[in-house]
């Protein structure tokens, strides 16, 4: 297999991959817009490099026999939280335009509000607190959705390092034979 058929097959398996987790994060986030006194919003998004360091190991295995290089694996892991990533901003962004009606914006705020004394404590004044949270309601959907992107694909990147770490695998070197 050549270079660009092999940068092909694992970019077309990333993809694939990618939809699978974009499909958790969209699980992950329903259940955090729907339900967040529980945890399973978290526990979905927690889950998020095992889900990658599984599809990273089906790819492996049944795509290039058993073997796979650390700059392969870290392509690949790169790949898929990108794809996830723009896959979920697109989700991200119908909700916010067409089903959200300010919910998210409700939730920044009373976020920001309970964490008064942690800001105060870093040195803001009241005034900077104030406009900082009149500035987080103000935000668009196109905007929510970008800031989550940018968001996603930094910790996708970080993310990527471990996962290809733990997910490369080595081909089998023949070692001492016994005559």
């Amino acid at each position: 297999m050549t270079m660009t058929e092999a940068f092909i097959q694992l970019k077309a398996f990333a993809r694939q991959d990618g939809a699978i987790l974009a499909l958790v994060w969209t699980a992950s986030f329903i259940a955090l817009m729907t339900s967040p006194e529980t945890s399973w919003g978290n526990l979905l998004a927690l889950a998020s490099p095992f889900v990658v360091g599984w599809r990273l190991g089906r790819f492996r295995d049944n795509a290039l026999d058993g073997v796979i290089s650390f700059r392969r694996s870290l392509v690949y892991s790169c790949y898929t939280f990108f794809y996830a990533s723009l896959l979920f901003a697109v989700v991200q962004y119908l909700y916010f335009r067409y089903i959200d009606q300010g919910v998210i914006n409700t939730l920044f705020v009373e976020a920001a509000q309970q964490m008064t004394t942690v800001y105060k404590s870093q040195g803001f004044t009241d005034q900077q607190f104030t406009q900082a949270i009149d500035m987080m309601g103000t935000l668009k959907p196109i905007q929510l959705a970008f800031l989550f992107l940018m968001q996603n694909l930094m910790f996708g990147a970080l993310l990527s390092f471990p996962i290809a770490a733990i997910g490369m695998k080595r081909a089998r070197t023949t070692g001492r034979q016994d005559a």
